[in-house]
């Protein structure tokens, strides 16, 4: 007995349904990329292991996909290897290639290795699916798409100020009112960790502080007294818990809990440029909140640190994230180009969007009108008529089959197609409208003048 057909946990087929959505938001995303001056790239979906480990933290590394070797993999093993496993030692020799984490990582060796030939500041887009053995839930998936725009070459802080009008220009392009874009900064978190006292910590600190809105305040406190850090210090940072205010007014307590770093203080003159420009200059329908708790578990953060959630009401994660990278490309060996970027998070979008039932009726509809086929005869006159109306941009069919006339609607019906060419006479056309019944002889000129 044949067995059932399956896919792994984590992934998923779309229709074409949910095909034209998703197609829909990124060509709304790519033209908003390119009116910002973003050019597009593409890297591979796998890269060397060495290029993705050690670059996401020790989380992140247990969630990167190994490839295993092709042939014999553990030809080169050792017998007394295999005997007593080592699973850190075992994996490099059985695996040289790995599905990439996400887009930022490969982004930057693409720079270091085409250094030569970009002209710098360089901006580029990048809308790739990514792979993370993570624990499938709700908007988490183990492969999605990311969709990143990121600039090199630049410690502008101009570029913090259009990235967060980018988000902006998208989802109000999307027509997603109510999104928020939480800003801080990594300088901030490091000097929360000195002036607590925990400045050896620091990796451990915002990775635990980063887990606030899942485990919350008492969670994150016995994860950070786990991870060694004093009960005294999480005395001195208790205030960042309850921290309210408007950005303004978060700054100035913020700049009295850091008097004493003096790396605190330019964390919070970078905000400050950031949220003031960004003030002057109007958003349409996001809203910017500083979020001190927001510390994103990215080893490779410097700077500005951006997350996005969906509108209030709507039991989403994040929807968008990115940050400032000042050293990134110093990994493979290029020195002092700084990065920023963001990325979307299409899936989540998408859910976000159908939640709120935001899409547009026209983005599923694939063919506008269907021929019906009478015969041969009438089937050639129908291919002719489509062939024009596909000239002039119309999408449109003629059914294959001189089937029944009751099998032919139906299909029409099924496929939600909302006109049908029932006869042709010459050059005149029957048109039925399924959506209100309306019927008419009309030449092509008509029609086009129907579907536009």
């Amino acid at each position: 007995m044949a067995q059932k057909p399956s896919i792994p946990k984590g992934t998923r087929d779309f229709s074409p349904v949910e095909v034209s959505k998703r197609n829909y938001i990124i060509s709304i995303m790519r033209r908003h990329f390119e009116q910002f001056g973003y050019q597009p790239i593409e890297t591979p979906s796998f890269e060397n292991s060495e290029t993705l480990m050690g670059k996401y933290g020790e989380e992140g590394d247990r969630l990167i996909f190994k490839i295993l070797n092709s042939g014999d993999y553990l030809d080169k093993v050792p017998a007394e290897e295999l005997q007593n496993i080592n699973y850190k030692k075992l994996t490099g020799k059985i695996s040289e290639k790995a599905l990439r984490y996400d887009l930022t990582v490969p982004f930057a060796r693409y720079v270091v290795q085409h250094q030569n030939e970009i002209e710098f500041p360089f901006k580029r887009y990048q809308i790739q699916p990514v792979w993370r053995a993570d624990r499938p839930q709700k908007g988490r998936f183990r492969e999605f798409y990311q969709c990143d725009a990121d600039v090199v070459g630049s410690t502008s802080l101009w570029q913090e100020v259009e990235l967060v009008q980018l988000y902006d220009s998208v989802f109000t392009a999307l027509g997603l009112a109510g999104v928020t874009i939480k800003i801080n900064n990594r300088k901030i978190l490091s000097g929360i960790a000195e002036v607590i006292g925990a400045s050896d910590k620091l990796i451990d600190f915002t990775v635990a502080l980063d887990k606030l809105d899942k485990i919350g305040e008492e969670g994150v406190k016995k994860e950070m007294l786990e991870k060694g850090i004093s009960e005294d210090a999480l005395v001195k940072v208790q205030p960042l818990f309850s921290f309210t205010g408007n950005i303004q007014e978060k700054l100035e307590k913020l700049s009295q809990l850091l008097a004493a770093s003096e790396e605190g203080q330019k964390g919070i003159e970078e905000l400050r440029f950031i949220c003031e420009n960004l003030t002057r200059l109007g958003l349409q329908k996001a809203n910017l909140d500083l979020d001190v708790t927001l510390a994103r578990g990215l080893n490779y953060y410097t700077g500005a640190i951006f997350e996005v959630s969906a509108p209030e009401g709507v039991a989403m994660g994040s929807i968008g994230g990115g940050g400032r990278y000042d050293d990134l490309t110093g990994i493979f060996g290029l020195k002092n180009m700084s990065g920023v970027g963001i990325s979307f998070g299409l899936d989540r979008i998408y859910l976000v969007l159908e939640e709120l039932n935001l899409f547009p009726p026209t983005v599923t509809t694939s063919t506008q009108v269907l021929f019906l086929n009478f015969g041969e005869s009438q089937a050639f006159e129908a291919m002719k008529a489509v062939t024009n109306l596909r000239a002039k941009g119309v999408k449109a069919e003629v059914y294959p089959d001189a089937a029944k006339i009751d099998k032919q609607f139906k299909h029409a019906e099924r496929r939600m197609i909302p006109f049908v060419v029932k006869e042709i006479k010459g050059d005149l056309f029957s048109l039925k409208n399924l959506q209100t019944g309306e019927q008419s002889e009309t030449d092509l000129t008509g029609i086009l003048a129907k579907l536009a």
